[in-house]
């Protein structure tokens, strides 16, 4: 199994040279040709659908229109979110029906009665172990009260069998046709997250070597996009453990997912590091600079420090030479700012951009060292 170093630089090479923003729209990008997949899947389970619904016996063949409809509702990008949604839909319809049966004991509906069993369906809806389960309830009860009338327990029987039928085909497919393996979502983000890490520090690096206040201040807005990146690339390594459950292809692929859960981590920590630093960073250029001052004799330390941490977060190597550069340029900033320290030149702000540098290293640095 390669270490989770060797996959983000076989990986951080196909991402150089794009913005963050290209990196945000690359890594939502690769997600589309799986879009594309449940796309293909969802009609194909609508049409098989269809023409089993009128092959199925009884009452039930009256209502072949709910078979599509069961086979879209169960079509998740995952094939054990397939059968969880299939499975609460079929309860949400099931209960639904069985409110509205139990209304008509009372006798034919009303408006009343329709209004009552809406609300309390609504009620019941409220329940969280339903899931998708829980739009279906209300509106189950509403179509058996207003649509089945006619035949409220033919209707009910066809209703719930050809939304059985529609999920089994749409379960089917989703779990046969190319079932959905997020693997390389999870990996790919991952890489982006690093490389845009190492980006941000790598521009507050120049901002800081060059005058002040900066001609380039996009790093400076970055705070937020930092962070909302940090949650989809979460969401991307969830969705790739979510997706081996059930699915036939992960026994093929012996992916360690707990390594790419311990990399995440690792990132979200480095990402409200640099979050961080880049709030600290603008504070003392443009809103409190005489609050908050960088010392001239710092600026190139610091620069050239930040920089070379830039470079090590890319690589994500605690044994690489890039790590050991980092190091010691922080070391070296930290014997400088003891040496400038004095009343006249205070070095807060640098002792905290020092302090979250050396967080940052030993995140890289732990993160490598687990098994």
């Amino acid at each position: 199994m390669p270490s989770t170093g060797n996959l983000f630089r076989r990986t951080g090479r196909l991402l150089r040279g794009t913005s963050l923003t290209a990196l945000s729209t690359n890594f939502t990008g690769m997600l589309r040709y799986t879009r594309v997949q449940l796309a293909v899947k969802a009609a194909a389970a609508v049409a098989v659908a269809w023409t089993v619904a009128h092959l199925v016996p009884g009452v039930a063949a009256e209502y072949p229109y709910y078979a599509p409809l069961g086979a879209l509702v169960s079509m998740y990008p995952t094939v054990s979110g397939s059968a969880k949604a299939g499975l609460q839909t079929l309860v949400g319809l099931v209960t639904g029906i069985a409110l509205a049966l139990t209304a008509l004991l009372l006798g034919n509906p009303t408006t009343l009665t329709i209004a009552l069993v809406v609300g309390v369906g609504v009620l019941l809806a409220g329940i969280p172990k339903l899931g998708a389960g829980q739009d279906y309830l209300p509106m189950a009860a509403l179509f058996v009260l207003v649509v089945g009338i006619d035949d409220p327990d033919g209707y009910s029987l066809g209703y719930v069998l050809q939304m059985l039928v529609g999920v089994g085909v749409g379960l089917t497919i989703n779990a046969v046709l190319f079932p959905p393996l997020h693997l390389n979502g999870a990996v790919d983000g991952l890489a982006s997250l690093r490389l845009a890490l190492s980006r941000q520090l790598k521009e507050m690096g120049t901002a800081i070597a060059e005058s002040w206040p900066p001609k380039h201040e996009d790093w400076a807005n970055r705070r937020t996009e930092l962070i909302s990146f940090s949650r989809e690339v979460r969401e991307s390594v969830q969705l790739a453990d979510r997706s081996r459950y059930g699915n036939l292809r992960s026994r093929r692929h012996n992916h360690d997912l707990d390594a790419d859960y311990r990399a995440l981590r690792a990132m979200e920590r480095v990402t409200l590091y640099v979050e961080d630093m880049t709030e600290m960073l603008s504070t003392a250029i443009w809103t409190s600079p005489e609050d908050m001052p960088v010392p001239d004799q710092l600026a190139e330390q610091l620069s050239e420090a930040m920089l070379a941490c830039g470079d090590a977060v890319q690589t994500w190597d605690a044994d690489s030479e890039e790590f050991s550069a980092a190091r010691e340029a922080v070391q070296k900033l930290q014997i400088d700012m003891n040496t400038a320290a004095s009343p006249d030149s205070p070095v807060d702000v640098t002792a905290s951009l020092a302090m979250s540098m050396r967080r940052v290293l030993r995140t890289i640095r732990t993160e490598e060292d687990q098994p």
